[in-house]
């Protein structure tokens, strides 16, 4: 079934995937983002989110937010996307503020626009279900659900690296108020929050571009209207670059969950997703799972970090993940 008109989906691929960068080091010693790397010499992480948005919303209104410095990646896997749905960050500053600029260059072509946010380092075995379940989240923001709607998947077993989102009264079909989150949590605290009906945080979410616009601004009121002020206030393209740069040199790193979704529960609703083999590639343990599901072996155990290093080679054709010992 298809989505509402005027829904806009934007993939998020800014991000320097630090946590993985021993995973994700080519052979000249560079470090290339998770979401430029296959997993098993495939598509590129960023281009299987954009498959992801694609399967929810039309090509032309898939968007992807990146950053400048990782241009000689992006450029040529991006090829798809029309040349105005290329959002460019000037640098990294965390996930809060990839998602104002996108709210803010989507609002400036559609003032009604619904957005859905797609992170790019997931792994995902049965793209359907869950597409499913977004294309649901959307068709109730059409609605005129102002709350900020998440995507919480039903655990496939306990993880203490993943968020929970604890769901509480039903709202509509498989939409429920969120009654509190729960960062990483121990292995008993996880299990016990499985128990009660948590599901897996899978930072997948959507709402109105107009009402997120207003959640930002109540958590960060300068830093919307700095970046408002640069977008409205320059009409010509090569000033308006120029002052992003100079705005962007002075912003701090903000973690969108931390600064904007934490303690707005009451605004929030989860969307609750069925089990579907999804993975968020976080760490080198989750990606190691997630290749032996594939049936790819990352490599023979090792007593200091459990897995050999899994290296992106062959830059010049495709990023790919291949066995290299330590």
């Amino acid at each position: 079934m298809s989505v509402p008109c005027g829904t806009w989906a934007i993939v998020m691929a800014a991000g320097d995937g630090t946590r993985l960068s021993a995973l994700t080091t080519d052979e000249a010693g560079t470090v290339v983002p998770k979401q430029f790397c296959s997993l098993a010499g495939g598509r590129t992480l960023v281009q299987e989110a954009m498959q992801r948005a694609r399967r929810v919303v039309p090509n032309e209104r898939v968007c992807a937010l990146v950053a400048r410095r990782h241009e000689k990646h992006w450029r040529r896997l991006l090829g798809t996307l029309p040349a105005a749905n290329i959002i460019v960050q000037p640098r990294n500053c965390g996930t809060a503020l990839g998602v104002l600029l996108g709210v803010l260059r989507i609002l400036e072509r559609d003032a009604l626009a619904r957005i859905i946010f797609f992170p790019s380092d997931h792994f995902v075995e049965d793209e359907e279900r869950l597409a499913e379940s977004v294309r649901a989240a959307a068709r109730l923001l059409a609605r005129k659900c102002d709350d900020l709607l998440l995507i919480g998947i039903r655990p496939e077993g306990v993880d203490p690296d993943l968020g929970y989102i604890l769901p509480g009264k039903k709202v509509r079909g498989d939409a429920h108020r969120v009654v509190r989150f729960v960062e990483k949590p121990k292995p008993a605290d996880a299990s016990e929050l499985i128990a009660q009906g948590a599901l897996w945080n899978s930072f997948i979410f959507a709402a109105q571009a107009r009402s997120l616009l207003a959640l930002i601004r109540s958590r960060m009121p300068q830093i919307v209207a700095d970046l408002t002020d640069v977008l409205t206030g320059h009409q010509r393209r090569i000033a308006r670059t120029y002052a992003l740069e100079e705005l962007y040199q002075r912003l701090p790193v903000v973690d969108f969950s931390h600064a904007v979704v934490q303690g707005a529960e009451s605004r929030l609703q989860v969307q609750l997703a069925p089990a579907c083999g999804w993975a968020d590639l976080g760490t080198p343990l989750r990606v190691a799972k997630t290749l032996q599901r594939l049936r790819v072996d990352p490599a023979p155990k090792l007593p200091e970090t459990g897995y050999r290093r899994l290296v992106p080679i062959d830059l010049s054709r495709k990023l790919q993940w291949s066995q290299q010992a330590l």
